[in-house]
């Protein structure tokens, strides 16, 4: 039974994103919100319990591709789609079949989460670290718009519906997944300061900010792990 267990913790995740895909669908997307983040917390399970178990396997590996496809691919795409048709954009002056054409434009998201997946699970190089965004970070990045619209005053409500943002915002985030760029991964192989320096500044980050701006801190946060990156990737060009 010892065997299956991160396994088992796959399962819940990609049970868990099938739920959070009927919350989009009924408009309930705090509650898919939610349930994404229940998502990424087995993700979590399923990663430590095989490096701490030894427990990695061939199979382990696509499933756990396969479970993320929904939870940290379909959903940032139905979350982004969603969100642009609470926008403007069908007053844009273009002829009506080009507007429903360009409505489906967030579900690339979708569609560069899988060809992320699909590098991911060929690249030797993310052994320890990642090239490029990982799903799990974009789609929590994502799932946290329509939470910063719920809790924030009016204007920035607008903002975060812009369609011309949302569009954007797709475009660089669709281009992250598929980037070159390096960045740490949140895997502590020891609890070792020096050796986890990054790694603990993002989690202390976290500490601080979520109480304080609540999800409205997730951008932030982000923001914050590319920055930390960039500056690790300088420090340590070898690692």
């Amino acid at each position: 039974m010892k065997k299956h267990l991160p396994n088992l913790f796959t399962c819940l995740n990609l049970f868990t994103g099938c739920i959070a895909v009927v919350m989009v669908f009924r408009n309930h997307l705090d509650w898919a919100a939610y349930l994404i983040f229940i998502a990424a917390f087995f993700d979590l399970l399923d990663g430590l319990t095989a490096r701490m178990m030894n427990l990695f396997s061939p199979f382990g590996k696509e499933l756990d591709s396969l479970a993320d496809m929904i939870s940290f691919g379909f959903i940032p795409g139905a979350i982004m789609f969603k969100l642009f048709q609470q926008s403007d954009f069908m007053s844009w002056p273009v002829p009506h079949s080009v507007l429903r054409l360009i409505q489906f434009a967030p579900f690339i998201l979708t569609v560069f989460s899988a060809l992320r997946l699909a590098k991911f699970n060929l690249d030797t190089r993310q052994t320890s670290s990642f090239i490029g965004l990982p799903t799990p970070a974009n789609t929590l990045l994502i799932v946290s718009l329509p939470l910063i619209i719920m809790q924030s005053d009016h204007a920035d409500g607008l903002l975060l519906l812009n369609p011309f943002f949302l569009l954007i915002l797709t475009g660089i985030l669709s281009f992250l997944l598929v980037s070159e760029i390096p960045l740490f991964a949140l895997k502590f192989k020891n609890l070792s300061f020096k050796e986890n320096f990054y790694q603990y500044l993002l989690l202390s980050s976290c500490a601080i900010l979520l109480p304080i701006l609540k999800w409205a801190a997730i951008p932030l946060i982000f923001t914050l792990y590319f920055v930390l990156s960039f500056i690790k990737a300088r420090a340590n060009p070898a690692s």
